[in-house]
């Protein structure tokens, strides 16, 4: 809503040129964020985002209980007159850091083992720096083809209850495949 109010006054006030391509990388932001409901720190992209170096020190559980919104992640995004284009991040390749991430977010050994194992085990050998980008190539479509919405430039559009026009879907399925998959569907109770 704020995006929308944000475009038409920049249009109305002719704060923008609709020719020109503005790039701004965001970054920094906050790795944790309270979840006041749970009474617990979250990952606020995912628990495998490594933090900045120099925030490493306030993973350490003497650094007292509001250190985790200190530590900033190593996390970016591209965004193009102010639509987000793309973004990523950088991943904990530190076994010792991603134990203190999954302790801080109240993951246990046990269930860190469990669900995750397999990338303690890899990470225990020596894994290099790695992190990656997602582009939304159908955004700088809709973009640097002046487009307003970005269903007029994507392949296959949904409406906005969620469906697809040429498919179909959301559409019922064969009780065969429900039952293949073990699947059982309950029909609402019937209201008055």
């Amino acid at each position: 809503m704020l995006n929308g109010l944000r475009r038409r006054l920049a249009a109305e006030l002719n704060l923008i040129d609709p020719n020109e391509m503005n790039f701004c990388w965001i970054v920094r932001f906050p790795m944790f964020d309270w979840d006041a409901e749970e009474q617990r720190w979250v990952a606020m992209h995912h628990p495998f985002t490594a933090p900045l170096d120099s925030d490493v020190r306030y993973l350490d559980k003497t650094a007292g209980a509001e250190a985790p919104a200190q530590i900033r992640a190593q996390a970016y995004d591209l965004v193009l007159n102010g639509f987000e284009a793309g973004g990523g991040t950088i991943r904990i390749h530190d076994s010792q850091v991603q134990s203190q991430v999954f302790d801080l977010l109240g993951l246990s050994l046990e269930t860190a083992k469990e669900q995750f194992g397999f990338l303690l085990d890899a990470l225990q050998f020596g894994a290099p720096p790695h992190g990656g980008i997602a582009l939304g190539l159908d955004r700088l479509v809709m973009l640097f083809g002046s487009l307003d919405n970005i269903r007029d430039c994507i392949a296959f559009p949904k409406t906005t209850k969620a469906a697809d026009l040429m498919t179909g879907a959301p559409s019922p399925v064969a009780v065969r495949q429900l039952d293949e998959l073990a699947i059982s569907v309950k029909k609402p109770a019937a209201q008055n």
